[in-house]
C-alpha cells in the first residue's frame, strides 16, 4: 500500500515503478513475447535508428536467436533481407522466417557476387569470424552493425571502410520507450520469437542444449511450473 518493493512468494499482484511498465499487444503470445524485450529490442533498435526504409537490402549474418528476429523484424520494414550462416541446414527456416535469400559463409565466391550490395548488414554472430568479406558486400555508404558480442577482438582493413565510407557500429537493447514502440510494431506485424516453452525441471537439458546450439530460437521457461 505504501508504494515499497514487495517480494511475497505467495503475491498474486506486485507494485512496480510505471516508468518500467510495458503494455503487450492483446494478440501476441506471451511465452512467445517474452524474448521479444531481449532478442527483439536488440535487433529492432539499430534498424530502426538505421532509418530502414522499404526496398533497401539487409544482410542479417548468424541465424539464432538474434539472428532469426532480424530476419522477421527486415522484412517487416519491407528490406529484401538475405541471411548469411555457416550452417547449409538452416536455409529453408530463413525462407520460413521471411528472408528472401540464403548464402553460405563459406562460400567465398557467392559473398563477392553480392559485392557492393547491400545497404545494412546486421552481424548477430558471438565468435570470431572474418569482417573482411562483410565489408565488401556493404555499399557506398553502407552500414555494418554488431550485435553478437564475440570475445575476440577483430581484425580490418581500413582501405575498404575509406573508399566506401563505410560505418560500422555497436547496439545493445533500447530503452523503456523504444521498446514499447518494438512493441507495438510486433503487434502490428504480428511478430513474435520462435521459441520451446520448457518446464523447470528443463532447464539442465535445456543449457546443455544451448551449449550446442540446438534450439530454435529460444528456450522460454514456464514460471509456473517452479
Amino acid at each position: 500500500p505504501d508504494g515499497d518493493y514487495t517480494k511475497g512468494g505467495y503475491s498474486t499482484h506486485i507494485v512496480v515503478d510505471q516508468l518500467f511498465i510495458l503494455r503487450l499487444p492483446n494478440n501476441l503470445d506471451l511465452a512467445a513475447s517474452a524474448p521479444l524485450l531481449c532478442a527483439g529490442i536488440t535487433t529492432y533498435s539499430p534498424l530502426k535508428q538505421l532509418g530502414l526504409e522499404s526496398g533497401q537490402r539487409v544482410a542479417v549474418v548468424g541465424l539464432g536467436g538474434l539472428g532469426h528476429m532480424g530476419v522477421k523484424l527486415a522484412a517487416s520494414f519491407g528490406a529484401e533481407v538475405t541471411v548469411i550462416s555457416g550452417s547449409p541446414h538452416k536455409e529453408q527456416d530463413a525462407y520460413n522466417l521471411g528472408a528472401h535469400s540464403f548464402l553460405l559463409s563459406t562460400e567465398t565466391s557467392a559473398l563477392k557476387q553480392r559485392n557492393k550490395y547491400f545497404d545494412a548488414v546486421l552481424d548477430t554472430v558471438s565468435y570470431k569470424h572474418n569482417l573482411a568479406d562483410l565489408l565488401g558486400i556493404l555499399k557506398l555508404n553502407g552500414t555494418m552493425i554488431l550485435v553478437g558480442a564475440a570475445e575476440n577482438p577483430f581484425e580490418l582493413p581500413a582501405l575498404p571502410l575509406i573508399v566506401g565510407h563505410r560505418k560500422i557500429l555497436g547496439s545493445l537493447i533500447g530503452g523503456i520507450s523504444e521498446t514499447q514502440e518494438m512493441l507495438d510494431h510486433c503487434g502490428r506485424h504480428n511478430i513474435t520469437c520462435d521459441i520451446e516453452l520448457i518446464a523447470a525441471e528443463q532447464i539442465n537439458q535445456a543449457y546443455e542444449r544451448v551449449l550446442k546450439s540446438d534450439v530454435k530460437y529460444r528456450f522460454v521457461i514456464d514460471c509456473a511450473t517452479f
